[in-house]
C-alpha cells in the first residue's frame, strides 16, 4: 500500500515537488496580472465603501445607501460588505489564504448579483454583469491557485483543484445566504 501511494504521489504532476517549475511561467505571470487586477480593484471598492478614498462616500452615506436597500443596520452591512471586499481583494491580489479571499469576493458579489438582478445582466442598466464577473474570477483563481508568485506559494492550495474552488463556492455561498436571511 505505502509503495502504491508513493508512486501516485511520483506520478501526479505539479504537486510532486521533484517536478515543480521552480522558474516563472507565463501562466504563472498571467495569474499574477490576474490577481492583482480584480484584487488590487476589489480592494479599492472596499476602501471606498469603508474609508471614503478614491472618491468613494464613506462607511456612513455607503450604511444609509444599505439601509435604502434593506439591509438593516445599515452601517454593519456597508460595513460588511467594504471588509470583505477589501480583505478579499487584498488577499486575491497578494495570494495569501486564496480559497478565504476568493470566498469573502464571492460571497459580498453575490449579494450585489442579489440586489441587481432586477435590472437584467447588462451593467449600463444596473445589472448583474460586474459582480457575476468579479465572483466567477474569484473562483477561478481559487480553482487554478494562485500560482507560484503567491504568499500561499508554501501551502498546499497554491495549486488550486476541486477543493479550494469549492471552499470558496461553499463559504461565499453560505455567507452570502446568511445576509441575504437577514436582510430586511
Amino acid at each position: 500500500m505505502r509503495v502504491t501511494a508513493q508512486r501516485l504521489r511520483a506520478t501526479s504532476g505539479p504537486r510532486d515537488t521533484a517536478t515543480t517549475p521552480t522558474s516563472m511561467s507565463a501562466a504563472d505571470a498571467g495569474l499574477l496580472l490576474l490577481r492583482l487586477a480584480v484584487g488590487l480593484l476589489l480592494a479599492g471598492h472596499g476602501a471606498q465603501k469603508l474609508f471614503g478614498i478614491f472618491g468613494g462616500p464613506g462607511l456612513s452615506a455607503t450604511g444609509k445607501g444599505f439601509a435604502d436597500m434593506g439591509y438593516r443596520p445599515g452601517d454593519f452591512f456597508a460595513g460588511l460588505a467594504g471588509a470583505s471586499e477589501f480583505l478579499g481583494g487584498l488577499g486575491l491580489a497578494v495570494g495569501l489564504l486564496t480559497p478565504l479571499a476568493a470566498a469573502a469576493v464571492v460571497g459580498v458579489m453575490i449579494n450585489a448579483m442579489a440586489t441587481t438582478a432586477p435590472h437584467g445582466l447588462w451593467a449600463e442598466k444596473g445589472g448583474l454583469e460586474y459582480p457575476l464577473c468579479l465572483a466567477v474570477a474569484a473562483i477561478a483563481i481559487a480553482a487554478v491557485g494562485p500560482g507560484l508568485l503567491s504568499l500561499d506559494r508554501p501551502f498546499r492550495w497554491r495549486y488550486g483543484g476541486w477543493g479550494p474552488a469549492a471552499v470558496a463556492l461553499f463559504l461565499g455561498g453560505i455567507g452570502a445566504a446568511i445576509v441575504l436571511a437577514l436582510k430586511a
